[in-house]
């Protein structure tokens, strides 16, 4: 079976599917680290990365200028990469990236989106956000005309046509969206977490406002991408949760989020695409059900450390898609601990279906390669046939 199919079996909880042999992603860090320990060279990253930049695994769709490792793949035996339709979905002129000041150890940038933030040099901790190109109706209104326009040609690339011809012959895994597009996660990008969070209760009309200029931007992209190309899966992008639950609570959820999905997925499902996965961190189990009630099929990367265990979520939806939830902290503490935690995690669900196991986020730089290559060998015996 090609890498397309068995995803698509494996999605549709067919007995038996091959697995897949993915990974969300791997910090600059580790890449370092792990040529450092004796992986392969003979590729090297196609783009430089910083310590804290993000590596794409297979199972995050790549595309042009994306930092990707296939000394990683071809070193630990993972599949194929997915590959991203290169439309664009977000903010479109981008920004041009530029340093504002300089402090030690650090800069102040505005960034692509138009975002003004400190980022340290090693990229080793998240931004500190300063300030966002939203804050009032007015300003909304001036962006989404400058910068959310769905019928900008720009947004498809001159060889739109080649692209097509490509992505339809690719036997992988062929994929629409990702970050930053997500309807929680886009507007926070324009407006800031917590300006957004209050805006639900002290502006709603605005927020409104902004969930259907996102959703008409990407129905209207996605109608013409879905028809010219074979598409596999959508993604969307949130990460609207931490340890202790979702940013936004059920009510507000189905209030807001809920409708504007349903256009989403509805949009995919006529153009026969059967997966759309959501990306969130932290605990979102609160939303789960809201989550298969607006069209979602499957969430990823089921964070350990937040309370997640696949084994629970499983139980509770049996017709959920499930990606992640292999407790990446346990790859460092060495072989017994990585045998536990697959031993924990994996078997059972395999012979389910609708699961691809793999680490709950990107694989951090404190896990040796001879200790990653042994995770990888062991959880490919698990999921072997029989």
């Amino acid at each position: 079976m090609t890498d397309k199919e068995r995803f698509h079996a494996i999605m549709q909880f067919a007995p038996g599917a091959p697995m897949l042999a993915w990974e969300q992603g791997f910090w600059g860090g580790t890449i370092d680290r792990w040529y450092a320990e004796g992986m392969p060279r003979q590729h090297g990253l196609e783009v430089a990365a910083a310590y804290g930049d993000t590596v794409r695994g297979p199972a995050t769709p790549i595309r042009p200028g994306d930092r990707v490792c296939h000394d990683v793949r071809e070193g630990a035996g993972l599949d194929q990469p997915s590959l991203s339709v290169p439309v664009e979905l977000f903010v479109w002129p981008e920004f041009e990236e530029v340093e504002v000041a300089r402090e030690t150890g650090r800069s102040v940038i505005r960034d692509r989106f138009g975002i003004l933030k400190r980022i340290p040099d090693d990229k080793g901790s998240i931004p500190q956000f300063l300030a966002w190109p939203v804050s009032c109706q007015a300003d909304f209104e001036r962006f989404a005309e400058e910068r959310l326009d769905p019928d900008r040609a720009s947004r498809f690339p001159a060889d739109w046509d080649q692209w097509g011809e490509r992505l339809n012959r690719y036997d992988g895994v062929v994929a629409l969206g990702g970050h930053p597009c997500g309807l929680f996660g886009g507007a926070r990008y324009l407006m800031g977490e917590i300006p957004l969070l209050k805006a639900f209760h002290r502006d709603p009309a605005l927020v409104r406002r902004i969930l259907d200029q996102l959703v008409h931007l990407w129905t209207t992209v996605w109608d013409r991408a879905l028809s010219r190309i074979r598409v596999d899966c959508i993604h969307i992008w949130e990460d609207m949760a931490f340890k202790n639950g979702p940013l936004v609570g059920p009510r507000l959820f189905e209030e807001f989020l809920v409708p504007a999905y349903r256009r989403l997925t509805d949009l995919a499902r006529s153009h026969g695409v059967r997966t759309i996965l959501v990306d969130t961190d932290g605990d979102c189990s609160a939303l789960l059900p809201l989550f298969l009630d607006a069209g979602v099929t499957g969430l990823y990367p089921f964070e350990v450390q937040s309370g997640m265990d696949v084994r629970d979520v499983r139980r509770q939806y049996p017709a959920l898609q499930i990606l992640g939830g292999i407790d990446k902290r346990a790859l460092a503490r060495g072989r017994a601990a990585i045998d536990e935690e697959l031993a924990r995690r994996v078997p059972g669900l395999i012979e389910r279906g609708g699961f691809i196991p793999m680490a709950d986020h990107q694989i951090p730089p404190d896990v040796g390669w001879q200790d990653y290559c042994y995770y990888r060998r062991r959880l490919a015996e698990l999921c072997a046939p029989g």
